[in-house]
């Protein structure tokens, strides 16, 4: 066939018609179509391409085992987040989902009531509250995974010596209940040293998101959980740069007092309603 710009489309498309797995016939048949659209009507150059190319690159060695730019690229272009959505659509009033981020890592497992910011210096904090299932029936021995960034604005893994601190795995006790001690979540920017930073920086975009805690909770019957407790009243919940935020998942921040540790501290409740895994449950 004489390839051109007319028939580029059809010649690869038909290069594929051997593919006998059908999903991802259909996905590259998708991908190809509208990337072949996009090049049509925006016309890049060679040297447009070319930059398209090494920032992919530069993407790539900016990845490893402690940071994923390409979660971080996907984070911000809010394709995290409509993936989030898609695959995650609810039906009752289970808690709803978010990004995962690319600073997950596991944790080790904790005792109720613990501080998973024993080294860092913050505003005391205590975080609790229940699992339940739509109904309202309490989830015993459900595993809650919990990591949130320092005041500093760095995650544990970013920090040379990768210290385990600001992270922690939790069960909830007989009554569904969960608590652990931390310190008061803030605002900070995603990295902004690689190509994702370069780009936001080029859009004219901050690279901040808003103060959170990160959940994941698992639970014999019911679906994994991603999720996130927002802190009401933060200055970037309006223009969080992943996209995240959902108005179901934020939370007020209360002042109290921790008998256990005579200190005054923040309170943050964040129940959480499991989707269970049977359909009409």
């Amino acid at each position: 066939m004489d390839f051109n710009e007319k028939n580029a489309t059809e010649a690869v498309l038909n290069s594929f018609a051997g593919i006998k797995d059908n999903r991802l016939k259909e996905i590259m048949s998708s991908i190809i179509t509208h990337l072949h659209e996009v090049v049509k009507e925006v016309e890049p150059t060679e040297e447009e391409w070319m930059k398209a190319i090494m920032f992919l690159t530069k993407t790539g060695y900016m990845s490893d085992d402690r940071r994923q730019e390409f979660i971080l690229l996907s984070d911000v272009l809010g394709v995290s987040m409509l993936l989030d959505s898609i695959n995650n659509r609810k039906s009752k009033n289970e808690t709803e989902t978010t990004v995962l981020g690319p600073f997950h890592t596991p944790s080790s497992k904790m005792n109720n009531g613990d501080n998973i910011a024993n080294n860092v210096e913050g505003e005391n904090c205590i975080v609790k509250g229940k699992i339940v299932d739509v109904n309202n029936n309490v989830i015993s021995g459900a595993s809650i995974e919990v990591w949130q960034s320092g005041p500093d604005g760095l995650y544990d893994v970013q920090k040379e010596g990768n210290l385990v601190d600001l992270r922690g795995t939790f069960m909830s006790q007989h009554d569904g209940s969960y608590l652990f001690r931390t310190v008061k979540p803030q605002y900070y920017p995603i990295p902004v040293d690689g190509p994702v930073g370069d780009l936001l920086n080029s859009l004219d975009r901050h690279p901040f998101r808003p103060a959170h805690v990160h959940f994941m909770v698992k639970a014999n019957g019911y679906k994994d959980l991603v999720t996130h407790a927002f802190i009401d009243g933060d200055k970037y919940l309006e223009s969080d740069t992943v996209f995240a935020v959902k108005k179901s998942l934020i939370r007020k921040l209360e002042e109290g007092f921790d008998e256990e540790n005579n200190s005054k501290c923040f309170f943050l409740n964040f129940d959480i309603v499991m989707e269970s895994i049977k359909k009409g449950a």
